[in-house]
């Protein structure tokens, strides 16, 4: 009975494998769709997602918030935002007696936004158009789930 028992724990455990493997070929699939319409507009991938953000937050953004919300190091933020400041793209504003910057668009960082973040964004949009309310609740109800999983098991390591 242990023989099989083996074989049965064996067997889950390949099919397994096999649905980790589907799953991050599907996560970096997704991944470099971003990453090639980053690049194709001169951006490295931690610029698009700031500007992207900025677009979802119309604006309201400050570097301490863009960190929290890319789960990026600061010098990573930071690294970005200098760049998009220098090709300018946006404008960083100290608060008068304190370390907070406000993160601005330029006009020439509105204009590129309009042309590129925002079709982005409607781009996702019709996709997640193309399911049925009842598929994207499950998809992120799903989603969702396995991330909270992943994440207390990899707070193991």
């Amino acid at each position: 009975m242990e023989g099989k028992d083996q074989d049965t724990e064996d067997n889950n455990s390949k099919i397994i494998n096999k649905k980790l493997s589907e799953y991050n070929s599907i996560i970096k699939e997704n991944e470099g769709i971003y990453h090639r319409v980053a690049k194709k507009n001169g951006l490295s991938n931690g610029a698009f997602w700031i500007l992207y953000m900025m677009c979802e937050e119309e604006g309201n953004l400050t570097q301490s918030t863009v960190c929290d919300m890319f789960y990026q190091p600061k010098q990573t933020v930071n690294s970005a935002l200098k760049k998009l400041a220098q090709e300018g793209f946006v404008e960083l504003e100290t608060v008068t007696g304190s370390h907070v910057k406000h993160i601005n668009f330029t006009q020439k960082g509105w204009k590129f936004a309009e042309d590129t973040i925002f079709k982005v964004i409607a781009s996702e949009q019709k996709a997640l158009d193309g399911l049925t309310l009842k598929e994207q609740e499950e998809f992120f109800r799903l989603f969702r789930k396995f991330t909270k999983l992943l994440k207390e098991n990899m707070e193991e390591i």
